[in-house]
């Protein structure tokens, strides 16, 4: 199944049925007085949140939702069925917003959330309403109202923890493989990742937390170029940014901390909210640095980039300097205010899921 995060669609709740205005005719009973029955209400449109879903595939292709209209009345004080309302079952994590204002309508941040997004209008009133002492034979009756019409765009955005950053080929994709069961592709060229992936992290039996891995940001991400600046909106549920920096970078003529500096630029110029979380830095392949050249690199790194938040050196491709990694981001989760979710809520959402997201292999150790 394709992975689509994104759609457009039109709903439109069910009409409200017509009054009606009839008179009680009968043998024997010759001044009756009116007798018509109230339509039935409209179908209302509600959207919700399901875990068992990852993708909004299912509304790129059939794209108008109609609730049921509500039956007229009828005579002998009848009143019209009520039209039958629409579930719409959606990921969680979905932001439903109106295509023409841009206000949001739904966020569907919990599983089984539910929210009317189109209410179906009201029946018409029959003649029975309109009697009185001086009208006994009223012959007027309502229509039913309009049901509510919306353009939707719809936009997915996975619930994680913690959201790594970074170049094409950083190694962002062999780290959420190394600290978790996920298994996105790796390759050793550009943009191997090309749609959100997921890793539920293992710290111990009773806790765990969810990382996001998207595709990696190029410099003037913010104008258009690359794919990393459509899925950033992935990561702004995550609570702590991870930038993961190529400290070897395969082109000679690649500098690591022009580099680092460019994708912090792009996430500022994207979204200064996003720009302004917890951001921590993880020096990767480690490995391909001499053993005795390593501290001196990582010096000089640090020295020109002028990072003051933590910072990991790890080599991301055998695992060494992971583990600390996972220890001190569920510590810094754990005292972060207010709590989201972690995976051990939500892990069963993702269970099934196209996006990879399995536990931590613990006998990695």
């Amino acid at each position: 199944m394709k992975f689509i995060d994104e759609a457009k669609i039109y709903v439109a709740a069910g009409d409200g049925g017509n009054g009606m205005a009839s008179f009680r005719r009968e043998k024997y009973i010759p001044r009756g007085g009116p007798n018509g029955g109230d339509g039935g209400k409209g179908g209302n449109i509600f959207v919700v949140a399901d875990c068992n879903i990852n993708t909004l595939i299912d509304y790129r292709y059939t794209r108008k939702f109609l609730a049921q209209r509500g039956e007229n009345g009828g005579t002998a004080d009848c009143y019209g069925k009520g039209g039958e309302d629409i579930s719409l079952r959606m990921p969680v994590g979905t932001v439903i917003t109106d295509a023409a204002s841009g206000e949001v309508i739904a966020d569907l941040d919990l599983h089984g959330k539910s929210v009317l997004i189109a209410k179906g209008g009201r029946g018409g009133l029959g003649n029975i309403h309109f009697k009185s002492s001086t009208n006994r034979a009223p012959r007027q009756s309502t229509k039913g109202e309009p049901g509510e019409e919306l353009d939707l765009k719809l936009e997915l955005r996975v619930l994680a923890d913690v959201g790594l950053l970074g170049l094409p080929n950083a190694g962002k994709s062999t780290f959420i493989r190394a600290v978790s069961a996920a298994r996105p592709k790796v390759a050793d060229y550009p943009f191997t990742t090309l749609h959100p992936n997921l890793g539920v992290v293992r710290v111990d039996e009773n806790k765990s937390f969810v990382i996001a891995d998207v595709p990696g940001l190029i410099e003037g991400a913010a104008d258009g170029a690359g794919l990393g600046i459509r899925f950033l909106k992935h990561l702004a549920r995550t609570r702590l940014l991870l930038h993961i920096v190529d400290l070897v970078p395969p082109d000679p003529d690649a500098d690591p901390v022009r580099d680092a500096k460019a994708i912090v630029a792009e996430l500022e110029k994207y979204s200064p909210e996003l720009a302004a979380k917890p951001r921590w830095l993880i020096l990767n392949k480690l490995d391909l640095i001499p053993e005795e050249e390593r501290k001196a690199r990582i010096e000089a790194f640090l020295a020109a980039y002028g990072h003051d938040d933590r910072w990991f050196g790890v080599a991301a491709i055998n695992g060494d300097g992971c583990r600390p990694v996972v220890y001190a981001i569920y510590e810094a989760l754990q005292q972060m205010a207010p709590p989201a979710p972690m995976a051990t809520e939500i892990e069963d959402e993702y269970e099934d899921a196209e996006i990879p997201v399995e536990p931590l292999n613990t006998d990695e150790e």
